[in-house]
């Protein structure tokens, strides 16, 4: 298991890190001083546990959590602060802990392991797609690199479409909304699909893409995703679920509605 801690006091930041690593629990812990760090960090690494302050400049540790929710929904928050008056402001963001400074070890352990314990329990995937907060493929749980932003969200809409196949000419018009399906931009999509394979080749999962009879679908037999899950009455990726999907794309707003439904359906 993976942890960051933030806090823009180095000192006690250097503490916390210390502390954490001395536990032993965690595989590697990250510390960061400013918050825009830290998620950038969390943007391309698998990160389990955030150990955040709540009270920094620039960006709060409430912010903060909600903005490393919409990278991960499933990472535990622990909140160490020297301010009891934020426990009620932090829990809208579901945080498993809250602890006061200064701290004692053994009660920091004892938050730790409880946030450990509440992490899902499900065997990794070995092709993994998170689609809430922002859309990412993972394989081994290692993000996906994509050259071209454009192949990255074909991959998204594919992903949504859960297996059906779509035209060229159709999924054109979801990547370029305002635009002609001329030679040009032909030629253009024919740039975007061949990229998107290279990168699923060279990360080993080429057979995930299929293009026959001029249809482009994925075999959603082959991943993980927590949109599947959650429409198929998986109650903990239901319960993962904080209201945004695939936020990066506006084409994604009708499967968020959907997603929204079922939330509420359940509480």
């Amino acid at each position: 298991m993976n942890a960051i801690c933030v806090d823009d006091e180095a000192q006690v930041l250097r503490h916390i890190v210390t502390s954490l690593q001395n536990m032993h629990l965690l595989r590697e812990v990250h510390g960061f001083t400013l918050p825009q760090d830290a998620l950038e960090w969390v943007r391309t690494n698998p990160v389990e546990l955030a150990v955040l302050d709540i009270d920094m400049p620039g960006m709060t540790g409430l912010e903060l959590a909600g903005e490393l929710r919409k990278i991960n929904p499933r990472i535990s928050i622990l909140f160490l602060t020297a301010f009891n008056q934020y426990a009620l402001d932090a829990y809208s963001v579901h945080p498993t802990g809250y602890l006061l400074k200064p701290f004692e070890q053994a009660r920091l352990k004892q938050e730790v392991e409880y946030a450990l314990s509440h992490l899902p329990g499900r065997k990794r995937a070995h092709i993994s797609v998170q689609t809430f907060g922002h859309f990412e493929i993972l394989v081994d749980g290692k993000p996906l690199a994509f050259r071209r932003s454009k192949s990255k969200e074909l991959l998204a809409y594919l992903v949504d479409r859960r297996g059906a196949g779509i035209t060229r000419q159709d999924a054109f018009s979801i990547l370029w909304e305002d635009r002609m399906y001329d030679v040009s931009m032909q030629k253009q999509m024919d740039v975007v699909i061949r990229s998107l394979r290279d990168t699923l080749q060279k990360y080993g999962i080429g057979n995930l893409f299929e293009l026959q009879n001029r249809n482009l679908r994925i075999l959603p037999e082959l991943i993980d995703c927590d949109m599947y899950r959650m429409l198929d009455g998986d109650e903990e990726a239901i319960s993962a679920y904080f209201g945004e999907y695939m936020s990066q794309y506006t084409w994604a707003a009708d499967t968020e509605a959907r997603l929204y439904a079922v939330a509420n359906r359940k509480h």
